[in-house]
């Protein structure tokens, strides 16, 4: 070929009578008397013509989620589909990207060798609504261009429904053999497990609730220790971030907060944020349509957060990790769950400052469930001054029911039937069995239990 061109990709909206075709995030008129192939992540039209030894190609390929913006879009599929499959020789020829109904379009050309004769491929690609889908076209003669410039007219772009992005970014975890994975709450709350959080929502607000993660929680000056976690957390999933900041308040225990305005890259939605981490919560991620949505759910304007704010305003969102919280089955309860205190006090003499020892307390309760609903119990307990301490243990079994997805009852814990209120909360790959005594809930403060290795 003596030259390349570059075609105008119109996505227009044409009235015509040929009968329009759709795959993936793409309609399109297929070009007459060409041999149409559908392949696992692409389908592809294909001219020969043996008189004149030419040939084009044709190629849609399946959208996939953006990497954040059209030039990085771009860059990933030149390199995934030209350059790994023709290796073309020298800088490409790119046009200017066009923005068309929220889709940024970018287009370049590229020479390379096939069977020892020049040949062309033109790359198209398409980047909005948190997706990326491209269309390549390759070909030996200009006698083609007529028919993909044709081609590439007839497209209209296809914007990816809600629910298309909600399977591709939120999938339950691997681990599934619990019965219960989503809770719906009186308030209108629905938490719903997934593999990085739980996710909460209610109306167009999302909250996050962050499982633990290496690289979040460290000692810090609030600004570096929320912006670090950000950047592990908030940023892999969003681009185009204005209007970022940090905030926190003075006070016994300290909030951290993090908040700006972004682009989800699953949805191509712009959002606010409000990340948030106060005490043992974990980091919390709030995700509303705008500021104004968060403000009415929430009562209180993140932007205005200084030092010297109320720290009540903080105990809404402190509150959404109760949302971390789901229904118990019989069948969920399978092997050994343990839960262990230990607390140490060093003494003093109070006249002469004297070190008078150590006392030590410390648990270790498990339950063992078995088939057939039957379980074994077990506490062990230590306390006394260090050198001289005592140790008690018991033991107990039976069967045990669930007479609610609520509530688990046990036959005999200490020589008479107990029941105690029950749910499950998650952590990343696992989950945490709670348990408080119906008879005697005390503080209200539920034992944790962990499945034991």
């Amino acid at each position: 070929m003596k030259k390349l061109v570059l075609f105008c990709f119109c996505l227009s909206t044409l009235t015509s009578i040929a009968q329009k075709q759709t795959y993936g995030l793409v309609s399109y008129i297929p070009p007459a008397g060409w041999k149409k192939e559908a392949k696992t992540n692409m389908t592809a039209y294909t001219m020969t013509d043996n008189k004149k030894n030419s040939w084009c190609q044709i190629f849609i390929v399946k959208s996939t989620t953006s990497k954040g913006s059209a030039e990085a879009d771009f860059e990933s599929e030149w390199q995934e589909l030209v350059v790994k499959n023709y290796r073309p020789s020298g800088a490409p020829q790119s046009e200017e990207v066009k923005e068309l109904d929220g889709w940024k379009i970018k287009m370049s050309a590229g020479k390379f060798v096939f069977n020892k004769s020049d040949a062309a491929v033109l790359l198209t690609t398409a980047s909005g609504y948190g997706r990326c889908m491209s269309i390549v076209a390759i070909m030996n003669s200009e006698d083609y261009s007529a028919a993909i410039t044709k081609f590439l007219e007839s497209v209209e772009m296809v914007r990816p429904s809600t629910e298309m992005s909600s399977t591709e970014t939120n999938t339950i975890p691997a681990d599934n053999s619990f019965a219960f994975n989503t809770t719906n709450f009186d308030d209108g709350w629905k938490s719903t497990v997934q593999e990085d959080w739980v996710e909460v929502t209610k109306g167009s607000i999302r909250v996050l609730l962050h499982y633990p993660k290496e690289g979040t929680i460290f000692p810090a000056d609030p600004a570096p220790l929320t912006n670090a976690a950000w950047n592990i957390l908030v940023a892999p999933r969003c681009s185009n971030v204005k209007n970022y900041k940090t905030a926190d308040i003075t006070t016994y225990n300290r909030p951290y907060l993090g908040m700006g305005y972004a682009t989800e890259n699953a949805t191509g939605r712009n959002v606010f944020i409000v990340f948030f981490r106060q005490g043992s919560s974990g980091w919390l991620e709030f995700i509303a349509p705008d500021k104004n949505s968060f403000m009415q759910q929430y009562k209180f304007d993140p932007e205005t957060i200084q030092w010297d704010s109320n720290s009540d305003l903080m105990i809404p969102l402190a509150n959404m990790t109760a949302y971390n919280k789901f229904a118990v089955a019989a069948s969920d309860l399978k092997g050994k769950w343990t839960s262990d205190f230990t607390g140490i006090q060093q003494l003093y003499n109070v006249y002469t400052g004297q070190y008078a020892g150590m006392n030590v307390n410390q648990s270790n309760e498990e339950f063992v469930f078995s088939i057939g609903n039957s379980y074994n119990w077990k506490l062990l307990v230590v306390n006394g001054m260090g050198g001289n301490a005592k140790f008690t243990e018991i033991k107990s079994a039976g069967q045990f029911t669930v007479p609610n997805n609520w509530q688990i009852s046990f036959t005999m814990i200490e020589n008479r039937a107990r029941g105690y209120h029950a749910f499950w909360s998650c952590i990343k790959g696992a989950r945490v069995l709670n348990l408080l005594p119906i008879e005697t809930p005390g503080s209200g403060i539920y034992t944790k239990y962990g499945l034991a290795k």
